[in-house]
């Protein structure tokens, strides 16, 4: 979403959108706003808000309110408690709305009206975007706005959100006075109506009470929702995803690494030798090349989960790993947002939130950081590249093999960990029957793909240009203060404060096969995981001397580090204790330090006694 700085006039007249998960509702929100939007949180509670301005024709400036998504006012998660709360009047810091557009999806008006019905019973004035509408009528369904208007006793607007059709017949009707009159409050008599029976009627009146015919995606389902077939497909797109990483990015990889080392060698003919020198050489550009590499992996990963994402895939995936996540005490709810932990552990750990049961979400929390992110993909790939031969297995590509293992390993801990906290908790052993709506298959859109891929990309360019640049710098100015004594025969950064730190660091884990310079940046790295490599970088430019300073990280490791060091390392990154943006979203999301402090702490433990083990057991084996 595109996140723009406006004034919000704080006493306008508030709209609110409402609608079940999936009805289009964002696209709408998108469509009516523009760039005009503020992405917060609701006051005194971490679930998203997202608001933006709307201009009428007549030029009347209104707020609109995004509600997160919810199938009924009978709150089952924080996310629908937020909506009822602002529907009611009952959110802190937020007014009631003046008016409230329900988004309904024209393709189920079965389940989508019910919550019509239950916000006409509030009061409010409502207005019905009848959204999807091109869908449904390719479907055989011939929805008539008019009629359903007529039986609502509501405004309604045919829409198609996401090639902003109806959008200006909806902005017209807010400058039209009567819409915003309140609704008269449901009798006690239309109250004792149950809404099944209100929504079976008012579907025979305008004649769509008929069930639906069978749809081609219902018939691919056959095969992808099949206990064994679809299992299986499951693991082979997962695996075949991992091959990709590496395959398809290793001609861009190289070509980035040798566009860094050119630039890198300009700069330093064209720079006197000193001190600046040495910064701009072996601070930025060895630091900030080192990571930039790597963003070809980190694209085709999104690339693929962008797809899954947008083709309906996703939510069967879910279903299908339910049977799984309930062995060791969760449902297959807790799937999407640790599948959002591949891209970033903020983001899955935030979409918890629509996770109902309060166990289950805390579980969900505390196991997401075992997903591999994004961050430590270009760890992976240094490692794999470094120590891992180009070679077949089978057919297959031996280093994407290694990633694959590397990914399993993580969902296997997390797997563990959570079916330790069922065996120890009465909670976990309760069985939770999983329901959630599977959206009809559609071809992925190429601009929402490319667009998602553009803010990837953006993002992790900004973290080299900013947060790893930064610690970077703070690293190469430890590592090149205080100078050398005369007379001194080691490496300068040897004698510096960074070289004293990774002597200390060094003895805590020698034990697991890591030398000072890998314990120097795993400092750095606590801030942004993706901070090793450039630390690396800078550290190695920095202790070595004549030819070896010019050499990439690759072969430098090679030749420095066992393969019982790298295989350690390997198993650290695994496991390792999170990046301090991932712990600060986890106190919001908790509201408090402790559940933080037990996650670095187990993290912690569990990567030290991986690493551990992994190197005494590679070294036993000759590594």
């Amino acid at each position: 979403m595109t996140e723009a700085v406006i004034h919000v006039h704080r006493g306008g007249k508030l709209v609110a959108l409402v609608g079940n998960p999936n009805c289009g509702k964002t696209a709408l929100f998108n469509g009516l706003t523009g760039s005009h939007q503020k992405v917060a949180n609701y006051a005194g509670v971490t679930v998203e808000r997202k608001e933006g301005r709307l201009v009428t024709p007549a030029g009347k400036v209104l707020r609109l309110l995004d509600l997160p998504g919810t199938y009924s006012l009978h709150p089952r998660s924080p996310d629908e408690r937020v909506t009822c709360d602002v529907l009611a009047g009952r959110a802190k810091g937020e007014k009631r709305p003046d008016l409230v557009v329900c988004v309904l999806d024209a393709t189920n008006l079965r389940r989508n009206l019910r919550l019509v019905l239950a916000v006409r019973r509030m009061g409010l004035p409502v207005v019905v975007a009848l959204n999807m509408a091109d869908l449904a009528a390719r479907r055989g369904l011939k929805v008539d706005a008019a009629a359903l208007a007529a039986q609502l006793g509501l405004p309604v607007v045919r829409t198609v959100a996401i090639h902003k059709e109806g959008l200006d017949e909806l902005r017209g009707l807010l400058d039209r006075p009567e819409v915003w009159e309140a609704a008269p409050v449901a009798s006690a008599a239309e109250q004792q109506v149950d809404d099944h029976v209100a929504v079976k009627t008012l579907l025979r009146a305008i004649h769509l009470d008929e069930d639906l015919p069978e749809l081609p995606s219902d018939r691919v389902d056959r095969v992808l929702l099949h206990p064994l077939a679809g299992s299986v497909l499951l693991a082979v797109l997962l695996f075949l995803l991992f091959q990709a990483v590496f395959s398809w990015a290793e001609p861009p990889k190289d070509a980035i690494e040798a566009g860094v080392a050119w630039v890198g060698e300009r700069v330093g003919q064209a720079l006197p030798p000193g001190w600046f020198h040495s910064l701009i050489v072996d601070g930025v550009i060895a630091g900030a090349g080192s990571v930039l590499a790597f963003l070809p992996q980190i694209l085709i990963l999104f690339f693929f989960i962008l797809v899954l994402e947008e083709s309906g895939y996703l939510p069967r995936a879910a279903l299908l790993l339910d049977r799984l996540m309930g062995s060791v005490g969760l449902s297959g709810r807790s799937f999407i947002p640790l599948l959002s932990s591949f891209a970033c552990a903020i983001p899955g750990i935030m979409a918890t939130r629509s996770i109902a049961n309060p166990r289950d979400r805390l579980v969900t929390i505390m196991i997401a950081p075992l997903m591999t992110c994004s961050a430590r993909l270009p760890v992976y790939a240094l490692l794999i590249g470094a120590f891992i031969p180009h070679r077949r297995v089978a057919g297959l590509e031996l280093q994407g093999l290694v990633l694959f293992g590397l990914y399993l390993a993580g969902i296997l801990g997390a797997l563990a960990v959570a079916w330790v906290l069922k065996r120890f908790t009465s909670a976990g052993r309760l069985v939770r029957p999983l329901m959630m709506e599977l959206p009809a298959y559609h071809w992925p859109h190429p601009r929402s793909i490319a667009i998602g891929l553009w803010q990837r990309a953006m993002i992790f360019v900004k973290r080299v240009g900013g947060i790893i640049l930064v610690l970077t710098l703070a690293l190469w100015l430890l590592a090149s203060f205080p100078a050398p004594p005369e007379g001194a025969t080691g490496a300068p950064i040897q004698y510096s404060v960074a070289g004293w730190l990774g002597a200390g660091l060094a003895k805590v884990f020698e034990p697991i096969g890591f030398n000072w310079q890998i314990s120097l940046a795993l400092v750095p790295g606590l801030a942004a995981r993706e901070v090793a490599i450039g630390a690396l970088g800078t550290v190695y430019a920095l202790s070595s001397t004549g030819d070896e300073a010019a050499q990439a990280l690759a072969p430098l490791i090679a030749q420095s580090w066992s393969l019982a060091t790298a295989l350690s390392l390997l198993a650290w990154y695994v496991f390792a204790p999170q990046c301090i943006a991932t712990l600060a979203a986890v106190k919001r999301e908790t509201g408090g330090y402790k559940l933080p402090l037990i996650m670095t702490g187990y993290l912690f433990g569990l990567a030290y006694l991986a690493s551990f083990v992994t190197y005494r057991v590679a070294l036993w084996l000759g590594a």
